[in-house]
C-alpha cells in the first residue's frame, strides 16, 4: 500500500469540489459548557446522500472511470456507501448495483433506487452481504468498488479533514467514527500533511468494536455479529484501514448505545440539526471521557444524517 503524498490529498480535493458540498462547521456555547472544551462540529450530514461517503465514492469513480468503462460499479452497503456510490454513478454516467442486507434503513433503501442503482438483497450480517457482492461481481463482470478498504476512496475522504483545518485551526483533538475505518483513515492522512500536531481519537460502539479488539490484539478481528444502533458502524477493518490506524490513529474509544442516543439527542436539540446514531459516536466519546480534554479545542466528526423517520413517528397516528 503507498499512502498518497500531501499534493495528492491536496489535488484530489480539488478534483471532487464540484460533485460535494463544502460542509459547515458548526459550535455551540451549551456543548461547549456542559463538555468544558471547545467544540468544531464538522457537518458531513450535510453533505450531498447525507453523509461523508459522497467524498470517497466520487473520487473512486473519477479515478477509476478509464477502467470501469461499460462495465457497472458493484459495491456492498448497509445504506450510506450504498447512496453515494450510486448518486456518484448518475452524475457522471455510470451503471451501479448495490448489494444491501435485508434489514437496511428503508429511507436508505429509496435513496438508492432514487438515483437509478439497481438493489440485491443478502444476509444481514457482514460476511453474508460481502459474499453475495462477490458473487454478484463474478456472475455480471462487473467492478467492485470496496465501501471502505480502498486508499484512492480514503484519499477522497482526505477532503473532509482539509476543510476542517481550514475552518477551525489548531485543533487538539478531532474525534471520528470508526466502522470500516475509511472515513477515520482519510481524517488521519489530511491531519497528518496538514495538522501534525493534532490527535485523532476512533470511536466504536461497544456492540461493534472490531477495531478496538484488532488494534489491541496488533491483527484483524473480523466483525461477526455486530448488536448496535449505528447501522452504519457493523462493518469490519480492511487491510489498508487497519495499517493506517494501528499506524496513526492516537486512541479508540467505545461507546454504548444508551450514550449514543443521548448523545443524538443532544446534537438535535442543542445545534438544532439532524445527526444518525453513526454520526453521533464522536460526541459520545467525548462526553465519555471529557474530563480528559478540559479546555482542549475539539473537532468532533459528524458523518452522517440519515434517519428512519417510521421509527421517530411510529406512535403517530
Amino acid at each position: 500500500m503507498q499512502i498518497p503524498d500531501k499534493e495528492k490529498i491536496l489535488l484530489r480535493s480539488d478534483n471532487i469540489k464540484p460533485y460535494i458540498y463544502r460542509t459547515p462547521v458548526f459550535t455551540s456555547d451549551s456543548l461547549n459548557r456542559l463538555t468544558g472544551c471547545r467544540l468544531f462540529f464538522k457537518c458531513e450530514n450535510f453533505q450531498k446522500t447525507g453523509s461523508f461517503k459522497a467524498r470517497g465514492a466520487m473520487n473512486a469513480l473519477l479515478e477509476y472511470k478509464n477502467s470501469i468503462g461499460d462495465k457497472t460499479v458493484i459495491t456492498h452497503s448497509s445504506g450510506n456507501f450504498a447512496q453515494a456510490l450510486a448518486y456518484g454513478a448518475s452524475r457522471i454516467g455510470l451503471k451501479c448495483t448495490v448489494v444491501m442486507p435485508q434489514n437496511a434503513v428503508e429511507s436508505k433503501i429509496n435513496s438508492v433506487r432514487s438515483y437509478g442503482a439497481e438493489i440485491i438483497f443478502s444476509g444481514n450480517l457482514p460476511h453474508e452481504r460481502e459474499n453475495k457482492c462477490e458473487d454478484v461481481v463474478k456472475d455480471r463482470n462487473g467492478f467492485f468498488i470496496h465501501p471502505s478498504n480502498d486508499i484512492v476512496l480514503i484519499t477522497g475522504h482526505s477532503s473532509c479533514a482539509v476543510e476542517l483545518i481550514s475552518d477551525a485551526e489548531d485543533l487538539d483533538y478531532v474525534f471520528v467514527p470508526v466502522g470500516g475505518g475509511g472515513l477515520a483513515s482519510g481524517i488521519i492522512l489530511g491531519f497528518k500533511y496538514l495538522s501534525p500536531e493534532t490527535k485523532i481519537i476512533g470511536i466504536e460502539p461497544e456492540g461493534a468494536d472490531d477495531a478496538f479488539r484488532s488494534l489491541k490484539a496488533g491483527k484483524i478481528i473480523p466483525q461477526t455479529n455486530p448488536d448496535t444502533i449505528a447501522d452504519g458502524l457493523r462493518t469490519s477493518l480492511g487491510e489498508i484501514t487497519f495499517e493506517i490506524l494501528k499506524t496513526y490513529l492516537h486512541e479508540i474509544i467505545t461507546v454504548s448505545d444508551q450514550l449514543i442516543i443521548n448523545s443524538m439527542k443532544l446534537i438535535w436539540e442543542r445545534l438544532k440539526i439532524i445527526s444518525e446514531p453513526s454520526g453521533s459516536v464522536s460526541l459520545a466519546g467525548l462526553l465519555k471521557n471529557s474530563d480528559r480534554y478540559l479546555n482542549k479545542k475539539i473537532g468532533i466528526i459528524l458523518s452522517g444524517g440519515n434517519i428512519n423517520l417510521k421509527n421517530i413517528f411510529r406512535n403517530e397516528n
